[in-house]
């Protein structure tokens, strides 16, 4: 990694943390340069204005969070050719992460984003939409291949089902730091998992 894209680096891991601890609109361009070490224009060189940083900052997270995905779901797969087995394995194994965390999950980019809409044009708006339907894509399809082998014992959609998890992930992400309470973000997928396995338990 060359110097410039280490600073570029060190810029998006300051304001991602400022902004997940405070939100967008608290956070200034000018606490991340003073935090940075920066110039007002070594910044600039790097991000044009703060549309341009919280661009940068979301495609990094997804990115972040794709590759965590494919980690965990490979590992799933690796370990199980029966596709229920493999999701239920590849819960567990995401439950774990989340527990490994030492001060609990810090947040969600994508909520933050969300509710405070108004600050961003409409490609920020655009890509974090589009960044939810990739995730709840992604579970439908495992999805698909567990009710091609396991008939669900009840009638369910299984878009809901996909949607579900994304909802729980950032659900408890958000009672876990209102209670103070890390440990609740593995429960919850825990419990999921458990809604999965009864969901399409062998009659």
């Amino acid at each position: 990694m060359s110097k410039g894209e280490a600073t570029r680096e060190r810029i998006l891991e300051i304001a991602e943390a400022a902004v997940l601890a405070k939100g967008f609109g608290a956070t200034s361009i000018e606490e991340v340069i003073a935090e940075a070490g920066l110039t007002k224009s070594g910044f600039f060189y790097h991000f044009r204005d703060k549309n341009a940083l919280a661009r940068e900052m979301l495609r990094r997270y997804v990115a972040t969070n794709d590759q965590l995905f494919d980690d965990i779901f490979t590992r799933g797969r690796e370990l199980s050719d029966d596709p229920l087995q493999a999701f239920l394995i590849s819960l567990k194994l995401l439950a774990e992460t989340m527990a490994d965390l030492p001060s609990g999950h810090p947040g969600c980019l994508i909520a933050s984003i969300c509710y405070q809409e108004r600050l961003f044009d409409r490609e920020i708006r655009d890509l974090t939409a589009q960044s939810v339907r990739d995730w709840n894509a992604r579970f439908r399809a495992i999805l698909d291949g567990i009710a091609s082998v396991y008939s669900p014992r009840e009638p369910v959609d299984l878009d809901d089902v996909a949607d579900m998890l994304s909802c729980i992930v950032d659900g408890a992400i958000i009672m876990s730091k209102t209670l103070n309470d890390p440990s609740r973000l593995e429960r919850q997928i825990l419990i999921f998992r458990s809604c999965i396995k009864l969901m399409f338990a062998p009659n």
